[in-house]
């Protein structure tokens, strides 16, 4: 038996009695006041065992009330109304209605309705060249939700796959309105929290479709350490094993045995790669089964009582548990046994079961999670979406997607869209798979991206010319790359920090706007502009550059406040549509004001993604703000051991900033150093403190850095003062650079510039521009720059 086997599995899934209206043929279970299960069964039998999507339904019985009017059960709760004729659930028997609905036609549901949903996500991008058809989105414009989970597959008490009786209907309504994180966090309840991801998996991924050595291969790491590129994952495709096999055992898609005319020690390898801080996956495809010419078959076919001697294939059954604990035992762990830290299973077939009902490639996600988990570890695999309560199994592969600019178009609204679904972590190869045409312009915003996703993994197809090595990149695209795949490193103590959030409090890293801001209607109008955590707001750049701008543009919707782009340090009043227009070397990431972002300090270059020995910590100025910074030892066979810094920005006249002392366990690098930047004092400024160790002011980005003393880390409070007078407004710098990089005629140029350089009233500006009959791109262009806030306002 497997060692996971038997092994608890998270929630009760008996519900309350407390909660349960039921008759002979129907089960209604209020589980909370907006989540309502509603069974019937044609024998009066209900099903009391997990599912493949529900996990949990034991949850505190609400207030509600039944009674019986007119042949009809009417049940009701703070927030719904339900009416039941007590039959076979027909669209005249049953109907769940929102008290106060958002509007008078669309939210009420009868049985067998659709509903308008919006957005979710979808098992595989693969070929897709731009949108395809979502599903599975627990977000409606009505305010409410139908799960129906009466043909999943049921879940034992020892974690192993059961079919389901197919006559029986078993849904969820959920009714929510426009409280968005509510139904998520309700929906995590149910079907299974977001497990806490390994802080590794966060970093750099490497992947590629090639038959890499084990010589070549670690001559490529080499080469990521000497140019300055942190990795902490290394994915190796399917040529690690045997792919060039005898006909008579088919193809060599599917192998388990180590190709050693490419690697000839394997755990040396392995060995070699964790040395340098690198976690490595391998694929797998398992379609095929297990031939006789693979080195585990005679321990395979021994174990399931196949004839060994005349070579018969071992068929791939999800469905046979003899089967499943056979594949782990003899195909998997000796592999983990050689270091192989998780693994990328690329199922693409529909079937591959002797059991009716089981699907294959939920199965493989379930078992192959639990299966690594056995270890004590935070479990990870890397695979395809397999339907609702897959967010339980992270990370998502969307697939081999198309490198042109339709399918990076998609991508944002593709992520922010699945936390719809609750699926809020999945990888996409960066840069694009397949087909398509080389713009190193398109792979340098596909890698921006990447870098605002919840996973960066590059990856591409074996095609000699489809290469995403930053170093055979020509300029700017090389340095653009390498800045960005740094700062991804960089990021990681924040987004670990909203990875332990998305775990505990039910809310996914990327997310979209409407989640925060249901009641105005701008957005949901914004489809690729997403939340990236607590603090940030992404508009990634999917349009080629306007040919003589060299900038491309991005329609966005700012809520309400201050906002400021990390980049540059401009600054924008929000509650309302702008477009911002960027050059290759950047994208709009939005901080509001307020916000404090902890980000790996130093200049020491490390593979991995330990927790760092130096921060630096963005703070913007113009709100009162709190970050919580979450650490942990990773899970490393010990147990979990964790601690957390409260960071505090209290704005004024004489803002303070103050690092708590961390609570918890002693996991943190001793002496760490500890860099502040401080956005938007509208000059100099001063810090005062007893950790200060320097201060430096960068008038262009209008950031004033505060370096500290190591001893800080552990308690510090700066205070800061503002400057007696503001500094000059940036927009005619700001312009000037704009003009001058743009390839338009000199004689409009100086004119521009003139007008600029000749009123201080942005209203007049903006009134000039508009009657100057003016290209649109630079017209919005200009407007982008006189609308932002200056330092002399």
């Amino acid at each position: 038996m497997n060692s996971w086997s038997g092994r608890p599995l998270e929630g009760d899934p008996f519900a309350d009695p407390g909660a349960v209206v039921s008759g002979g043929n129907y089960r209604i279970t209020v589980l909370t006041p907006r989540l309502i299960r509603l069974e019937y069964s044609v024998c009066g039998a209900f099903e009391d065992r997990r599912t493949q999507t529900v996990f949990n339904r034991r949850f505190p019985v609400p207030e509600y009330r039944v009674t019986s009017k007119n042949g009809y059960i009417e049940l009701t709760t703070e927030h719904l109304r339900l009416r039941y004729d007590g039959k076979p659930f027909s669209p005249s028997g049953l109907r769940v209605e929102l008290n106060g609905g958002l509007t008078a036609y669309h939210s009420a549901w009868n049985y067998g309705d659709d509903y308008p949903a919006m957005g979710g996500t979808t098992r595989t991008l693969d070929k897709a060249d731009g949108a395809v058809e979502l599903r599975d989105s627990l977000m409606s414009s009505g305010g409410f939700s139908v799960m129906d989970d009466s043909r999943s597959m049921l879940v034992e008490r020892d974690g192993w796959v059961a079919p389901r009786g197919q006559d029986i209907t078993d849904i969820y309504f959920f009714g929510y309105g426009r409280d968005y994180l509510d139904c998520l966090r309700d929906y995590y309840a149910l079907c299974g929290h977001v497990p806490m991801l390994p802080r590794w998996a966060l970093g750099n991924w490497w992947s590629r479709f090639r038959s890499y050595s084990d010589k070549s291969y670690l001559e490529l790491i080499e080469r990521f350490e000497r140019e300055r590129i942190p990795l902490s994952v290394s994915v190796i495709d399917m040529d690690w094993h045997m792919t060039k096999v005898d006909p008579e055992y088919g193809s060599g898609w599917t192998g388990y045995s180590w190709n050693r005319d490419l690697f000839r020690d394997p755990e040396q390898f392995i060995a070699k790669l964790h040395e340098k801080g690198l976690k490595v996956a391998l694929n797998l495809h398992p379609a095929d089964g297990v031939r006789a010419y693979e080195g585990a078959y005679p321990e395979m076919a021994g174990a399931l009582g196949v004839d060994a001697e005349h070579k018969q294939k071992i068929e791939f059954d999800a469905g046979d548990q003899a089967f499943m604990e056979a594949y782990f035992c003899y195909l998997h762990h000796p592999h983990e046994e050689l270091g192989v830290d998780f693994w990328w299973i690329d199922w693409q077939q529909k079937g591959g079961s002797s059991v009716g009902g089981i699907e294959p490639l939920w199965v493989l996600n379930h078992y192959h999670s639990l299966d690594i988990a056995r270890t004590g570890k935070r479990s990870l695999i890397l695979s395809r979406y397999a339907g609702p309560g897959s967010h339980r199994y992270p990370v998502g592969f969307s697939g081999d997607t198309c490198t042109t600019w339709a399918s990076l178009d998609f991508q944002p609204y593709f992520t922010l869209s699945a936390s719809n679904a609750g699926y809020g972590w999945w990888s996409h190869d960066i840069g694009g798979h397949m087909r398509g045409v080389r713009s190193m312009e398109m792979l340098v915003r596909w890698i921006q991206l990447g870098v605002f996703s919840p996973v960066m993994r590059l990856h591409a197809s074996n095609n000699p010319f489809n290469n995403k090595e930053p170093w055979t990149f020509e300029e700017p695209y090389r340095s653009v790359a390498l800045n960005f795949l740094r700062l991804r490193h960089r990021l990681i103590p924040y987004i670990f920090t909203m990875n332990e959030r998305s775990h505990r409090l039910g809310e996914p890293l990327v997310r979209p706007l409407y989640y925060h801001h249901p009641d105005h209607g701008e957005a949901y109008g914004v489809k690729n502009e997403y939340y990236f955590g607590t603090e940030l707001i992404c508009c990634p750049v999917t349009t080629a550059c306007h040919p003589s701008l060299k900038m491309a543009p991005f329609a966005a919707w700012l809520p309400e406040g201050r906002w400021y782009d990390i980049f540059d340090g401009q600054r924008y009043k929000g509650g309302r549509h702008i477009t911002f227009y960027r050059g290759i070397t950047s994208m709009p990431v939005l901080a509001k004001a307020g916000a404090i972002i902890p980000l790996c300090g130093g200049e020491d270059f490390n593979y991995g993604a330990e927790n760092p020995e130096a921060l630096e910590i963005l703070i913007f100025v113009g709100g009162n703000g709190e970050f919580c910074l979450y650490e942990d030892n990773d899970m490393n066979g010990e147990g979990l051991r964790q601690a957390v810094t409260r960071m505090e920005y209290t704005d004024g006249e004489n803002p303070v900033f103050t690092i708590w002392r961390p609570e918890g366990d002693l996991i943190l690098p001793s002496g760490r150093a500890c860099t502040l930047k401080l956005y938007g004092l509208d000059g100099e400024g001063r810090a005062a403190g007893a950790d200060i160790v320097s201060t430096q002011y960068d008038a262009s980005l209008d950031v004033l850095t505060v370096s500290l003393a190591p001893s800080a880390a552990d308690y510090a409070a700066i205070r800061f003062e503002r400057p007696g007078k503001k500094r000059p407004c940036p927009l005619v710098d700001r312009v000037f650079t704009l003009l001058d990089r743009a390839e338009i005629e000199y004689d409009l140029k100086n004119e521009l510039y003139r007008l600029v350089n000749s009123s201080t009233d942005k209203v007049v500006l903006l009134g000039a521009l508009q009657s100057m009959a003016l290209d649109a791109e630079l017209t919005g262009a200009l407007t982008e720059i006189i609308s932002a806030e200056g330092g002399d306002e």
